[in-house]
């Protein structure tokens, strides 16, 4: 399931880009020439697209396992190796409790209220948090579990 779940996000991913790329083409031409008539919803359309994208590429990013880390320590055995990693997966699945709870509350916050220029519900954008700490949890809780695994003396699968 979670690899269904991460080549649908994969999609999504793509999709996202690729639709940002209107509106933010349709602002570049409106300024620049007067064959198209300056449309003010793209730049909130951008935006919205543009905190989408972000927020599923950090959950792509932490179930590849592809954000960048620090290597502090020397060489260390395969289990204290993993052991180290669940530290720090222990930490990441705090910030992504934090991004589920606060994003919970900013999604509150925005539920019945509308965007200033094209009137999109706020909603729509302010939920991409909560969603991106629902995927952390469940990519880095993978992870962890196979850290713990190794960590306990067993193997990694």
């Amino acid at each position: 399931m979670i690899s269904i779940l991460h080549r649908v996000l994969n999609v999504l991913l793509a999709t996202s880009v690729a639709i940002l790329i209107v509106p933010v083409s349709l602002q570049i031409f409106s300024r620049f020439t007067s064959i198209i008539p300056h449309y003010i919803w793209t730049e909130e359309m951008a935006r919205f697209l543009f905190v989408w994208t972000v927020m599923l590429g950090a959950a792509v990013g932490v179930r590849e396992q592809a954000h960048f880390d620090v290597d502090l320590w020397p060489d260390l055995s395969p289990r204290l190796n993993a052991g180290v990693k669940l530290i720090a997966s222990v930490a990441i699945l705090g910030f992504a409790l934090v991004f589920v709870w606060a994003g919970y509350e900013f999604t509150r916050f925005g539920w019945n209220r509308t965007s200033e220029l094209a009137d999109l519900p706020l909603w729509t954008i302010h939920i991409a948090w909560p969603i991106t700490g629902l995927l952390w949890l469940i990519f880095q809780g993978q992870h962890a579990v196979k850290q713990l695994r190794i960590a306990l003396g067993g193997s990694a699968s």
